[in-house]
């Protein structure tokens, strides 16, 4: 018996992301720090600043008010060392908005299930601005606006299960903007989503996936901005592993299947 795959459509992808974000359309298009035609948001400035010498655990909402918050002690560091803590730490569901991450900024956030990142911005990108770890297969990311610079490698590691969205958000100077994990001892099928987002050069890929476990990308209203030689791949695919050995790449661009986006859908500034 031969089964059809169903490819995403735009309007799939659409309700997709307002399913996931729990927003009408209308709040996707006005609920977030934007300049008029879509162009990047201003980034804030910071309102105060506080040092972080312990992983602060977040549950339920926090609303951290623009205030800065930086790394010391055992958090401040400053390397790209694999293994270093997070300056915030959220339980399962757990929403933190509002936020300016500084330098030094250790791993950044852990979400440990389900969790909701709304208008944090990451001034220096430390070891990655977000891991994401839930290990169900319902388990929900979603990032909506901010922005994040300098980040040498990843910005958000993919880890665990489910399905990252990430809108409206802008990042510059990095390496990879979402990378599902390419050989963690624990693997998983992984969906992204990548919606309204202004990336702007020197900058090497907008997401990474693993074909061989099942992720899929898909891109929308991708702007990229000072890349004229189109250097940044949107789209790479690899064989991953769960041995710690370097994953495989196998392609890149659009492919209907995993990258499920098409030329329409990245814009050239």
């Amino acid at each position: 018996m031969t089964r059809h795959k169903r490819k995403m459509t735009r309007g799939r992808v659409i309700a997709a992301l307002t399913a996931a974000l729990g927003l009408t359309g209308a709040a996707i298009a006005t609920n977030v720090m934007l300049s008029p035609a879509g162009a990047a948001a201003v980034w804030p400035t910071p309102n105060g600043q506080q040092p972080v010498t312990k992983t602060i655990e977040v549950s339920g909402t926090r609303d951290g008010g623009l205030k800065r918050f930086y790394g010391t002690g055992d958090l401040g560091d400053g390397g790209q060392d694999e293994g270093q803590p997070p300056l915030f730490k959220l339980a399962d569901g757990a929403v933190l908005k509002n936020v300016v991450i500084g330098s030094p900024a250790a791993d950044g956030i852990h979400c440990s299930g389900s969790c909701t990142l709304r208008n944090v911005w990451w001034e220096d990108v430390g070891e990655d601005a977000a891991t994401f770890k839930g290990t169900s297969s319902s388990a929900t990311y979603k990032v909506y606006g901010g922005g994040a610079k300098k980040a040498s490698d990843k910005v958000f590691q993919f880890n665990g299960a489910g399905k990252l969205v990430v809108s409206k958000f802008q990042v510059s100077d990095f390496g990879k903007l979402v990378r599902t994990c390419g050989n963690c001892s624990k693997q998983y099928k992984r969906t992204i989503i990548v919606h309204d987002v202004d990336v702007t050069a020197p900058g090497k890929s907008i997401v990474g996936i693993n074909t061989n476990y099942g992720d899929t990308a898909a891109l929308r209203d991708i702007r990229i901005h000072g890349d004229s030689s189109r250097k940044i791949s949107t789209c790479d695919r690899f064989t991953g592993n769960n041995t710690g050995a370097e994953p495989t790449k196998t392609g890149s661009g659009p492919d209907g299947t995993y990258c499920r986006f098409t030329s329409a859908d990245i814009s050239y500034k």
